[in-house]
């Protein structure tokens, strides 16, 4: 069922990004913004149609929202790419939207991505909540989210010793598990219903994402993955892996997945495909 259901959800959500896409004015960076749209996981997009469905709110209506934190994740990577944030010039299996382009059209399109997303996230369809979305978005990928723990992943590389297990949780917390955060909370925020079951799940949830991801960066294909490995251990910086250990890391990941679905008991079974995408972020290699 969830494989089934996740590949729906990429399908749907991919239609409606491409064609907000569609509508921007400027060919050159129109390009650029759907090049960077494409592919990916559409986790996110996944929580938060799944989030909404626990509150009976239909994938239509929630469906501006699920295309509006793509849209802020899509800009998240162009952004981090770039020479000078990771310097990476592969992307989903291809080339970097600065490899493809330019420096210059990367920042705008990573620019016009971002405020897509909040363009999407104040659509009316999403009802009267919809305020308290934006604001939550905001929130969780400005500078006491994301872009805070973007920051200090940028810190640690100059760093005089390597980070702690505290201090890699606290950066993750920002870095990954913020959006994570909010998707997982959309459908709590649209519904005006309390958000603190969700908030468990996705707290439990981005942190065994990122493990998942430290582990894959040791483990996994490039060809799968389709970006580049290695890059953590051949800058020196500490991960959850080379503070754990592989087998310890593989350990923690799964003792939060055991967080997260326990998180969701108040929703009983209609939370099984969020449960489900919890046991996935463990278990994938990409």
């Amino acid at each position: 069922m969830f494989p089934t259901r996740l590949e729906e959800v990429q399908r749907e959500v991919s239609a409606a990004l491409a064609e907000a896409i569609a509508a921007q004015p400027s060919a050159p960076l129109r390009d650029a913004m759907g090049y960077a749209a494409q592919g990916g996981k559409r986790l996110r997009a996944f929580l938060v149609l799944e989030s909404a469905a626990l509150f009976g709110i239909p994938a239509a209506q929630a469906m501006p929202a699920a295309a509006g934190v793509e849209a802020l994740h899509a800009y998240s990577l162009v952004h981090d790419d770039l020479p000078c944030m990771d310097d990476d010039d592969l992307r989903r299996g291809q080339p970097t939207v600065h490899v493809k382009w330019d420096e210059a059209t990367a920042v705008l399109a990573g620019d016009a991505l971002q405020t897509l997303a909040f363009e999407l996230c104040a659509d009316p369809a999403l009802g009267d909540h919809r305020i308290d979305l934006v604001l939550a978005l905001a929130r969780a990928s400005g500078a006491a989210g994301m872009v805070h723990g973007q920051m200090l992943d940028i810190a640690a590389e100059t760093a005089a010793a390597p980070l702690t297990l505290a201090e890699i949780t606290r950066l993750q917390d920002g870095k990954t598990g913020a959006l994570i955060s909010f998707a997982a909370q959309a459908g709590a925020i649209l519904a005006g219903a309390d958000r603190a079951p969700l908030a468990a799940y996705a707290g439990a949830l981005g942190l065994a994402f990122q493990i998942a991801d430290d582990i894959l960066d040791v483990v996994g294909s490039e060809e799968t993955a389709g970006k580049r490995l290695h890059k953590d251990a051949g800058a020196g910086k500490a991960t959850f892996v080379s503070l754990l250990g592989l087998e310890g890391a593989r350990r923690r990941a799964a003792d939060l997945v055991a967080e997260a679905e326990a998180a969701l008991a108040p929703y009983g079974e209609k939370a099984e495909t969020l449960r489900a995408a919890a046991r996935y972020v463990i278990a994938r290699d990409r």
